[in-house]
């Protein structure tokens, strides 16, 4: 008896052990053109044994049960499409949930067959030809230092500059980072980042969630015509839905914070879906519990939320409301700073930053008959910043020797409203039209005091009213062949505030020599408002406070690419890329002087700077190279170069270098999957950046000293460079599945090498020498992630 027992208990162990742990597939299946759903594809999992796979029902809907974990690559196909691969990493603690378009091919009744694997060049917007990538979410988190932030995962592809360990932005072709647009869920936000200052893009941690965002687009030039607003690219994201058959959860903890998450449907209908994550900075929670980093009270305080909903009716269309806010506050005070601690605050002075943002909107889609729609999205967003500056002495003789010097407070909230028709009237042809509103709702108003006398501020700026931006754009694209497209557009946007107008024709060409290579041109007019700060910056006149910058024009930027692509090898891919870009009617002053609004954004401020006029000029050109290898067989390279020259002239007619000049920078990545069994998977990323080093304009210590604070040699403006810029990281990982959960924990090692940085130069008041400040030395972001 006792045998037999233990036969019997082995055999139910060895079940047990050996049950192969199984998750869900499903999507929705649609044309890529007019957004309908294409019945009857075959949707296979490649290298399955036996072959797995489903066909889509009537509303374009698959659902593939029972699928081992793991990596998996889908091919979806139909009669008269092309064929589409997809890579999707399968765990234990989530289902896998995606909407895949498909593009009709123009020779019909006929089954046509792309041999590439992936093809990132195809992107969500149909109508992108050169200079534009679909990233995904799993890139962000999976590349070694992006810290989960798509921005500074993008560093990473060519033409944009990121050695900036504190902020993540993004520089593209020697552009300011002024020059990007932001757009998310079709509906054009502001800085989405936390620390972000007004007129800024960029901040030290992203507000937009990894975990819920889609495959979304990033372009760096020559983008098309329903982008406006935007001089050097644009990321145009999207979130995704939530699951609409099963509640899952997210609990993830490490170094950017605490976040729980949750998606799933709101009847057993299962046509609406909810999804909602939310963060608290880790560093703040530690305050609370009153342990100390070293910092003092210089403790990044932040918090975020993100959620979206979706609703599908029969009769009225696809709803979704979404939104994401951030709050954020820091204290820099010098007044307690320990000897040898570096905050990265001003010299001899106290300053406390609170920066709030965000952005909700509702949008509808609504299918019409024979291949057409209607998208529309209304939306609000605004951003706040608050700042106070003391001034450290002890000539005051006040309370810890501290003297009010600048105060400023700004708000802007931006209402939106667009709408497109889009209308695919067969396999060759498609066009969209469509019309963007924004009105601002402004409020500026920052003063300081540089004598410390009584009754000594002095008012900078001080406005609030309203103004509105409008623009209208058309564009067709029509495919000669399967082989040859072509893309033309036109927009034009027209600004309230002074009644400046910026026409603005498009145009992009691609040719696939065969079935591995293609051709691409593109160019066209793009144009640009300045940071809505600058209009009301004032002078005093006669008497008189006169806002000098009002009537400026747009920035306006002329774009030209050529590209090459070769898919020479399966998942193997290399793109070059050369470009030129001419930039006028940058501001500048209207009396000889280096300054020009092409270089705004290298610093942390919002400078007011008045007496402008739309008379300066820039050009950027160079040349760019991508070698990638996709993920498959466990591992993925890429390799991207990045070689330019951006130049500008301001009013003095001096042709000099702009901040964003670093003139190369090189990228390699690559990552490796080891899996040990089905549940153990093991994993190392590694990332190596060599940029050249940032341009500055040097310290006059002579005139420093005699003024008591910092003065810049102007006119030796951009001619110098820090040191070039080398980091290295290492990112190691584990994931375990369990039968229902999957743990994730990554420990993402930032400069391993500790490499010395140049962070910045600055004047030292109160030792009255120039120090140097270092970026980040070494620095260690653990993170924790269970899916359930």
């Amino acid at each position: 008896m006792r045998r037999y027992l233990i036969i019997i208990l082995s055999a139910l162990f060895t079940n047990i052990f050996a049950q192969t742990i199984t998750q869900t597939i499903k999507g929705v299946v649609i044309d890529k053109q007019s957004q309908t759903p294409i019945p009857g594809a075959l949707v296979q999992l490649l290298n399955s044994e036996p072959l797995i796979g489903a066909t889509t029902d009537e509303k374009g809907e698959f659902k593939i049960s029972n699928v081992p974990i793991g990596r998996w690559q889908i091919k979806f196909q139909v009669i008269s499409y092309k064929e589409k691969y997809i890579t999707i990493i399968l765990n234990a603690g989530k289902e896998s949930v995606s909407t895949i378009e498909l593009e009709e091919s123009v020779i019909q009744g006929q089954e046509v067959v792309v041999t590439a694997d992936q093809d990132k060049t195809k992107t969500n917007n149909k109508m992108s030809t050169v200079s534009s990538r679909l990233f995904s979410a799993e890139e962000a988190a999976r590349y070694a230092g992006s810290r989960n932030d798509p921005a500074r995962m993008a560093a990473n592809f060519a033409g944009v500059s990121g050695a900036n360990d504190s902020r993540n932005d993004i520089i593209i072709r020697g552009n300011s980072p002024i020059g990007i647009l932001w757009r998310l869920n079709g509906i054009d936000i502001p800085n989405p980042n936390h620390f972000g200052n007004a007129g800024s893009t960029g901040g030290p941690i992203s507000i937009l969630n990894n975990n819920t965002l889609d495959n979304s687009d990033f372009m760096s030039g020559a983008f098309a015509a329903d982008y406006g607003n935007a001089t050097s690219g644009v990321f145009d994201l999207k979130m995704r839905r939530g699951n609409n058959e099963k509640h899952e959860f997210l609990v993830q903890m490490g170094f950017n914070g605490f976040e729980l998450g949750a998606e799933g449907p709101f009847n057993k209908k299962k046509n609406s879906t909810y999804l909602v994550n939310y963060r608290y900075s880790t560093l703040a929670v530690f305050k609370a519990l009153n342990i100390d980093f070293g910092t003092g009270a210089a403790v990044p305080q932040y918090q975020d939320i993100t959620f979206k909903t979706d609703f599908n009716t029969e009769k009225f269309g696809k709803f979704s409301f979404w939104g994401i806010g951030g709050l954020s506050y820091i204290a820099l005070l010098d007044s307690d700073k320990k000897e040898g601690q570096d905050l990265f605050g001003f010299s001899a002075r106290d300053t406390y930053f609170q920066s709030n943002v965000g952005a909700t909107g509702v949008s509808h889609t609504y299918l019409l008959k024979n291949n057409a729609y209607i998208k529309t999205n209304i939306g609000v967003s605004g951003q706040y910043n608050n700042i106070i500056a003391d001034r450290i002495d002890t000539a005051f003789k006040t309370p810890k020797n501290l003297k009010p010097e600048y105060r400023q407070t700004t708000q802007n909230i931006r209402y939106s409203f667009n709408t497109t028709y889009n209308k695919k009237f067969n396999s060759r042809d498609f066009v969209n039209t469509g019309i963007y509103t924004e009105l601002y709702n402004t409020l500026f108003v920052d003063s300081n005091d540089n004598l410390f006398g009584a009754n000594t501020f002095v008012t900078l700026r001080n406005y609030k009213g309203t103004t509105s931006l409008i623009r209208g754009f058309a564009q067709w694209q029509h495919k000669f062949s399967d082989n040859l497209l072509i893309n033309v557009g036109l927009s034009n946007q027209f600004f309230l505030l002074n009644n400046s107008n910026a026409i603005e024709p498009r145009v992009g060409l691609k040719y696939s020599i065969n079935s591995k290579q293609s051709l691409s041109m593109g160019g066209g007019l793009h144009s640009q408002l300045q940071p809505i700060y600058i209009y009301f910056a004032s002078d005093t006149i006669n008497g008189k406070t006169v806002e000098t910058n009002r009537n400026l024009d747009f920035t306006r930027a002329a774009h030209g690419v050529i590209a090459y692509d070769n898919s020479f090898a399966t998942n193997f891919r290399l793109k070059v890329e050369a470009y030129y870009q001419y930039i006028f009617n940058a501001p500048v002053k209207n009396f000889p002087s280096y300054f020009s609004a092409l270089n705004l954004g290298a610093d942390f401020t919002s400078p007011n700077v008045n007496n402008l006029v739309s008379k300066g000029t820039g050009e950027n050109y160079g040349v760019e190279i991508t070698l990638e290898k996709f993920y498959s067989k466990g591992y993925y390279l890429l390799f991207t170069t990045s070689l330019f020259e951006s130049k500008y002239k301001g009013s003095d007619n001096i042709i000099r270098n702009t901040a964003f000049n670093g003139n190369y920078v090189f990228n390699l990545l690559g990552g490796k999957e080891f899996k040990i069994n089905q549940k153990h998977i093991l994993s190392i990323d590694i990332r190596g950046t060599y940029a050249g080093g940032k341009r500055y304009t040097p310290i006059d210590l002579a005139a420093s000293i005699t003024a008591n604070d910092e003065v810049r040699d102007g006119t030796r403006a951009y001619e110098f460079k820090y040191a070039d810029y080398f980091r290295l990281d290492v990112k190691p990982g584990y994931r375990y599945n369990s039968k229902r959960v999957t743990h994730e924990f990554t420990i993402d090692i930032q400069n391993v090498t500790k490499n010395a940085n140049v962070f910045q130069q600055s004047y030292d008041i109160k030792n009255q020498t120039i120090k140097t400040d270092y970026q980040l030395r070494f620095f260690v972001i653990p993170q924790y992630r269970v899916l359930f």
